[in-house]
């Protein structure tokens, strides 16, 4: 099985391509553009490099939250895209899962994936490895970095932390006494399509309409929109399903944009009649 693999939570963008559970190639763009101008070309030179087209592709997996809100929808808009276009199904992988499986594999290590949510908290979930793969200690979720503090004290061992919010967590924590944490080296630290490649491999597809940003927290704008409604600011662990199809929506137009010719573009240049091909390979075509 042929799949592509995107990451597009925070600053760097990534796209991996992954065959039959095998990376077979990674790029990465980290320079602060848009993602909407580098995840759909970095995935096309990928492919272009390996001799692999777009109609090979059987899947596509994607990094569906938490992260940057905008990061998310392109990733998000343009998996779905894909997906859509060349009939086939996705896989969403959260954020925190994949960094925890792009991070170090050293058995019993304890990993703490963290993400700079702002106003002092982060995104995180933490890990241990055992049979070299990460194994879940608690589920995603928006924390107080000076609560986080307090539990990563109850497991008395030393910590490594990944993510674009390691070096708060670093610089906020690590002359606490009673606990020891460690930088993962910088490769491993950032978010990376590799991370969402190795996650998705034991993850059952979905239909491309069942990806849906994971957000964990209301935007700025909700909240904003809340305290002029004089309404209490809810902490989500999910927002509505409506809500995210209506952001989701938006998004798409505006971050997809010149994407979405570009796609057509592809699909079509990837071979005409490449639905065809893939129904004959399928053994559903004609003949």
């Amino acid at each position: 099985m042929l799949m592509l693999a995107l990451e597009s939570s925070a600053k760097a963008a990534s796209a991996a391509i992954f065959e039959d559970g095998a990376m077979l190639g990674l790029s990465v763009a980290n320079a602060g553009l848009t993602h909407s101008r580098t995840l759909l070309p970095m995935a096309e030179a990928l492919l272009k490099n390996l001799d692999k087209k777009l109609t090979d592709l059987d899947a596509v997996a994607v990094a569906q939250g938490p992260g940057s809100f905008t990061g998310l929808r392109i990733g998000l808009s343009e998996a779905k895209g894909l997906c859509w276009a060349l009939e086939i199904p996705a896989v969403g992988v959260s954020t925190l899962e994949a960094m925890a499986w792009g991070g170090p594999d050293r058995e019993g290590a304890m990993l703490c994936c963290a993400m700079d949510a702002r106003r002092s908290q982060v995104y995180n979930a933490l890990f241990t490895v055992e049979n070299g793969c990460p194994r879940r200690l608690t589920a995603d979720r928006a924390i107080a970095v000076d609560e986080l503090k307090n539990e990563l004290k109850v497991y008395h061992k030393p910590w490594i932390l990944l993510g674009d919010g390691a070096a708060l967590c670093y610089n906020t924590l690590s002359e606490e006494p009673g606990l020891t944490l460690y930088l993962a080296p910088e490769p491993l630290r950032i978010q990376s399509a590799r991370g969402v490649g190795l996650a998705a491999r034991d993850k059952a597809p979905v239909p491309p309409k069942a990806l849906l940003p994971v957000y964990l927290r209301l935007s700025q704008a909700e909240r904003e929109r809340q305290a002029r409604m004089k309404e209490p600011a809810k902490e989500y662990t999910k927002i509505s399903e409506e809500r995210k199809h209506e952001a989701h929506k938006e998004a798409a137009g505006a971050a997809f944009g010149g994407g979405a010719a570009r796609l057509r573009r592809l699909c079509a240049d990837g071979g005409r009649g490449g639905r065809s091909r893939r129904r004959s390979r399928d053994g559903r075509g004609r003949g």
